[in-house]
């Protein structure tokens, strides 16, 4: 009995070990093309995997089929921390920002920069082959917000 508790207790903690420290392959749900409809058009992000990275861009469509390039991503390791590195190029949002990851349990990644204005939290859930949840959220004029972004894939 005492071996079998010993077994599981180290199974759980190489478990948590696991889920702290992801590989850039826990990164592979992202890559393709996703597709989000909204009310004018759509949001598409685009991901490619690389050597040690994996860049993204996203795109907002209007109805006509005219579109702009909102943000550039790269998710790579600086100093041994996965970083997702934003480059905005909306009015308002222009730079580059950089979210560290702070959480990754359940097939939920979670990165963070509390210094920055809005959002302060960027997440991405792998719900399977064909969806995927992304979201930000975070303090704006006092007020706690977020935004959802339900992905399709689209081959």
């Amino acid at each position: 009995m005492k071996k079998l508790l010993f077994g599981f207790i180290l199974f759980t903690l190489a478990a948590a070990a696991s889920a702290q420290k992801p590989s850039l392959k826990s990164f592979d749900f992202l890559l393709g093309r996703w597709e989000m409809k909204t009310k004018n058009g759509k949001i598409v992000e685009r991901w490619q995997l690389h050597k040690d990275s994996l860049t993204g861009q996203s795109h907002r469509f209007k109805d006509t089929g005219d579109s702009i390039l909102t943000e550039s991503i790269v998710l790579k390791k600086i100093k041994g921390e996965w970083t997702f590195c934003v480059t905005g190029y909306e009015k308002n949002n222009e730079g580059i920002t950089h979210f560290k990851l702070i959480n990754n349990q359940n097939n939920t990644f979670t990165f963070e920069n509390k210094q920055h204005d809005f959002p302060q939290q960027i997440v991405y859930q792998n719900k399977g082959k064909a969806e995927l949840l992304a979201w930000i959220e975070g303090d704006m004029g006092g007020k706690r917000r977020k935004i959802a972004f339900p992905y399709k894939k689209v081959n």
